[in-house]
């Protein structure tokens, strides 16, 4: 099988429909949805709410489609080799558990977001996937892809779970808020993995280290 596959290359069928970041961020219709926002903040009383949070959890359930894939790639991308004496395309295995326990984490967020997607009255496909997400899992040296998935995006995934179960209890939805507060946790406990194997893999090459952290 082939290592360090390109976003172009994820498998989806024709549910889904790929959006370029650019395209999206040159909308013109992007104005007149700002002044549907007010301060940015998701909340029910929003004239747009109900398409702002079915296009959020949206959002969410593809983001987690691709940290399954980014963890994935993770386990299969790189070689192993034995802490204290790895080149820079090595991991220890004992990354590579942690990398599949993440696998595990986001599958089970894939399920819950499909069931969520439904509940709010939305279906797969109904919004654009981009794949940045996945372009931070395709970084061939092992430090700096831990760098961009584990500590600055599922950081940002935090945010986003942050808002939606806030979101679920301003709404008076307990499912979702219930639903997103459990799988807030699996975010924290994937940014500290980031971060404690950032250490461990740097810990000999300082220099390296502070271009990670």
């Amino acid at each position: 099988m082939k290592k360090l596959l390109s976003p172009e290359e994820l498998a989806r069928d024709d549910r889904f429909e790929r959006a370029d970041m650019m395209d999206r961020i040159q909308d013109p219709r992007n104005g007149s949805e700002a002044a549907n926002r007010g301060n940015g903040r998701l909340r029910p009383d929003r004239a747009d709410a109900p398409d702002a949070a079915r296009a959020l959890m949206h959002g969410i359930f593809v983001g987690e489609i691709q940290a399954l894939e980014g963890a994935g790639r993770t386990c299969y991308d790189f070689e192993v080799g034995a802490t204290g004496k790895l080149d820079d395309e090595e991991v220890p295995f004992e990354l590579k558990l942690d990398m599949a326990r993440q696998c595990w984490d986001e599958a089970r967020h894939c399920e819950i977001s499909v069931k969520l997607s439904e509940w709010m009255g939305t279906e797969i496909g109904e919004f654009g996937e981009n794949a940045f997400l996945f372009q931070a899992a395709c970084n061939p040296d092992p430090v700096l892809r831990l760098t961009g998935v584990n500590r600055a995006l599922e950081g940002l995934a935090i945010d986003v779970f942050n808002t939606m179960k806030e979101f679920g209890d301003l709404a008076g939805d307990p499912v979702l808020e219930f639903c997103e507060d459990w799988m807030l946790a699996d975010e924290v406990t994937h940014v500290k993995m980031g971060s404690d194997w950032l250490r461990k893999l740097t810990v000999n090459d300082k220099d390296r280290q502070k271009r990670a952290l």
